[in-house]
């Protein structure tokens, strides 16, 4: 027993650890190979063809959000796109709001739900409505930069296999603690491990707040599925699984809102946890059926994430109970190794220091967050761990099929203004946008 304690608690201090390292040598590899190689193009070059770029747009109450988004997007540069806005049955102001923008903007397009259908049934209504090959998808808060379409096209016009092609999230509500603290998380972690994760060939998940789609992969995959609760993990997994491949473009900016509650985070992590679990359950097979070796790292990471999360929590309740009890020699747990504290601490700042290395590029910024950023780590490791132990029961025992239907997120303090967000110059829309009848 005394040899299996050790070995658990040696697994709990030492995998986040190793983690962090192998995320942190992904993303300087990604960045020195790749980033690097046009670190001084401020903008995208104009691609060879400008063909036609749908960019949909969920929305869900998003009456606070949308005229904001919408005018945001009417200033990409990009010659030849429309937008589709997907009212899927709010129950707020959002249909009015949409409705009166599009004598603003002859290049939008509304459609309008009259219940509430779920974000994947909205971007599977919108795909099949439009003649747009290339689909930029982004959520009712999004604010892509104008030169999105520019980076992320690109890269389908370079390779016929390319199924889908994610952005760059960046926080844009940075007024409390909680946000300061996951401008870090989106830099230190998120950025590093898809950096990391391309590197190997495959991606765990796009980001749902900014992906651009090419339809025919979408079509060949049959969409979105409708009764996943993380629509953009399904997705990703759905393509690659079928072959087609996935990438990571940095330089495709999205300024979005985060939670700023605890309640409003660890709602949105166990959204996530289950989401991922599910992931897990459904293409545990097809990935060594159609043989897809690529995909068993990001398989094997996630998995042994979960087999953590509940090592921890055995390490926790053996901890307490060594402390309240008297208990045999062989029962006993060690807290951490000797000087985990320190080391730990040092791990947490390297990893920062990294992430915001490479991201300060793209956000100027980020290293006024450095202190309020620290400890996010910890903070991370320790929501995931909850979110898991709560998702893998609640995933495993749920089996039958439903609809995941919207919940309004939750979008951080709405006193916040979008002052953090990069300055937008006022480009007019582009003229060379058809202009398109409103659907209802």
């Amino acid at each position: 027993m005394k040899n299996t304690a050790s070995l658990i608690s040696n697994f709990v201090f030492y995998y986040p650890l190793f983690m962090s390292y192998l995320w942190m040598t992904g993303g300087l590899l990604h960045y020195f190979l790749i980033e690097r190689r046009e670190r001084k193009k401020l903008r995208a070059d104009d691609p060879p063809e400008f063909p036609k770029v749908s960019v949909i747009v969920p929305c869900y109450n998003e009456q606070d959000n949308v005229r904001e988004v919408i005018a945001n997007l009417a200033r990409l540069h990009y010659p030849n796109y429309n937008i589709i806005a997907v009212n899927d049955g709010s129950r707020d102001a959002t249909g009015a709001i949409l409705n009166e923008l599009t004598e603003q903007y002859p290049q939008l397009l509304v459609i309008h739900q009259n219940n509430n259908e779920g974000k994947a049934i909205g971007l599977t209504t919108a795909t099949m409505l439009t003649d747009a090959e290339y689909l930029l998808c982004i959520d009712g808060d999004s604010l892509p930069d104008p030169d999105a379409i520019g980076w992320m096209l690109r890269h389908f016009l370079k390779d016929p296999g390319v199924g889908a092609v994610t952005g760059n999230p960046r926080i844009r509500n940075r007024t409390s603690l909680l946000g300061r603290m996951q401008v870090g998380e989106f830099s230190s972690i998120v950025g590093l491990i898809k950096r990391t994760q391309e590197m190997y060939g495959r991606l765990l998940t796009v980001s749902g707040v900014i992906c651009m789609f090419r339809k025919s992969a979408l079509r060949s995959v049959g969409y979105w599925s409708p009764d996943m609760l993380t629509e953009d993990i399904d997705i990703s997994w759905k393509l690659q699984v079928h072959g087609w491949r996935l990438h990571f473009e940095p330089r495709a900016l999205s300024w979005i809102l985060m939670p700023e509650t605890l309640r409003g985070l660890f709602r949105q992590r166990l959204r996530w946890a289950r989401g991922g679990i599910q992931v897990l359950r459904r293409y545990a097979a097809p990935i060594v059926a159609r043989r897809r070796p690529m995909l068993w790292p990001i398989f094997l990471e996630y998995s042994v994430s979960v087999v953590w999360a509940y090592c921890m929590l055995f390490t926790l309740a053996m901890t307490a109970a060594t402390a309240l009890f008297t208990l045999p020699d062989s029962w006993r747990f060690a807290s951490m190794p000797r000087g985990a504290g320190v080391f730990l601490f040092l791990t947490c700042c390297l990893q920062i220091l990294v992430g915001c290395a490479i991201d300060h590029r793209y956000d100027t910024r980020l290293l006024r967050y450095l202190l309020d950023t620290i400890w996010y780590p910890v903070a991370f490791w320790t929501i995931s761990m909850v979110a898991s132990v709560i998702a893998l029961p609640s995933v495993l025992l749920h089996q039958r099929r439903t609809r995941a239907r919207w919940v309004s997120p939750d979008r951080g303090i709405r006193a916040d203004t979008p002052a953090s967000a990069p300055p937008q110059p006022p480009v007019p829309a582009p003229s060379h946008a058809a202009p398109l009848e409103q659907h209802h």
